[in-house]
């Protein structure tokens, strides 16, 4: 199915939905529109190289840093920091040692690191952020630098206008009864729970999950209704989502997969977002 056909059709059937509050003013509108974005070519090039390929110690090298983020971000206290709390359960998923999580927590408290959000242009054209944390901002520059010249980047401002951060979360196509998700389903629930955009994607082990999308302050109420609605959330977490995407040609698509992994193999890098579809 073409992205404009599954658009045409989210639209038709929220304007369902709106008949069928109009005629019972009880209920209340939630969102405005939740549009699908169909897994594609690029989902699946950017997935080449995830978890399975990745060195033990380099996967919970990137784990902590994010733990380090969080407590940054929103304090020690997974309970009164729900974006640590989802780390922390990625963590776990991962067998990351319950001391090496505690450790990454305290050290995150006290820790001296920077966060730096770099804006850059990638081949073809490509926005990307790339997150940063770091004890030597001046060393990551460098590094950063080097690697966007070498596969084709360079720092550019301007990029971040192509982004808006948002609440994410990610739930299994699989409900709890085990029956697939159907993107009309996922539509109905989404309007229910508050949230504004849905995205099917393609995660790095081949599954299919589903990405609901919804303001930042909502975050944690979208999550808990998901999750009362029957979802499995997988994790929930604030993200840059574009609002202008960039379609590469497939030599474009190769050179921004190599930059991307380059990147990501970076330790002071913590996530990089793209706009590309």
């Amino acid at each position: 199915m073409s992205a404009g056909i599954t658009l045409t059709r989210a639209n038709v059937l929220f304007r369902q939905h709106l008949f069928t509050l109009l005629d019972n003013p009880s209920r209340t509108i939630h969102a405005s529109c939740a549009a699908f974005a169909g897994h594609n070519k690029w989902s699946k090039v950017k997935h080449v190289k995830g978890p399975k390929d990745t060195a033990r110690s380099r996967l919970f090298q990137k784990l902590t840093m994010m733990i380090r983020l969080a407590v940054k971000e929103g304090g020690p206290n997974p309970e009164l920091n729900s974006n640590l709390a989802n780390v922390i359960e990625q963590c776990r998923s991962k067998s990351m040692p319950k001391s090496s999580i505690e450790a990454a927590i305290t050290g995150g408290d006290k820790a001296k690191s920077s966060y730096l959000l770099y804006e850059a242009r990638g081949p073809g054209g490509s926005s990307l952020l790339i997150e940063i944390l770091t004890d030597n901002a001046k060393r990551s520059f460098q590094e950063i630098r080097r690697l966007l010249s070498q596969h084709g980047g360079m720092f550019a401002d301007g990029a971040r206008h192509s982004f808006e951060k948002k609440g994410v979360v990610t739930v299994s196509k699989e409900d709890r009864s085990s029956s697939p998700v159907s993107l009309d389903q996922a539509l109905e629930l989404a309007i229910e729970a508050g949230a504004e955009d849905v995205q099917e994607e393609e995660d790095e082990e081949g599954k299919m999950i589903l990405k609901f999308i919804c303001a930042v302050p909502t975050l944690r109420q979208v999550r808990e209704k998901l999750e009362l609605l029957g979802l499995s959330s997988i994790s929930a977490s604030l993200e840059f989502i574009p609002t202008v995407n960039t379609q590469l040609t497939d030599e474009e698509m190769e050179r921004t997969s190599q930059l991307l992994e380059a990147l990501r193999d970076c330790l002071d890098v913590v996530r990089v977002y793209d706009n590309i579809v």
